[in-house]
């Protein structure tokens, strides 16, 4: 078996076809990540994936009051995570495309592979 660790005095090798991601894209998913990495705000944008809902909805689901919930609103809203529309007097909330709804998905799939020992597919 080789060692594939550079010697002290070289460099390690460099893919040319590697298109790593950008300082904005980074901040972008990390931001993004992290705003997911709340249960409340999860479980909103998992309910809201499936469903345009209102924010009464939202709080009765998550059980959370519906002044947390605006305000879990608001930020997902400013990182585009959201979008809201107006029905007369109404509010309604709406996951926004199909990345945020894949990005939800898959980290719920993963924990549930994670919780049930299911093996990862490849």
């Amino acid at each position: 078996m080789s060692d594939i660790t550079p010697a002290p005095d070289e460099h390690p090798r460099v893919e040319p076809d590697l298109d790593l991601p950008t300082a904005e894209q980074v901040d972008v998913a990390v931001t993004t990540l992290a705003l997911l990495a709340d249960p409340t705000r999860l479980r909103i944008l998992w309910l809201l994936a499936r469903a345009d809902r209102q924010v009464g909805a939202l709080s009765t689901l998550t059980g959370a009051t519906a002044s947390a919930t605006s305000q879990h609103l608001a930020k997902l809203r400013l990182a585009g995570l959201v979008s809201m529309r107006k029905q007369g007097r109404l509010h309604v909330y709406s996951a926004r495309g199909v990345h945020v709804r894949a990005l939800v998905d898959e980290a719920l799939y993963y924990a549930d592979h994670r919780v049930s020992g299911e093996p990862d597919h490849e």
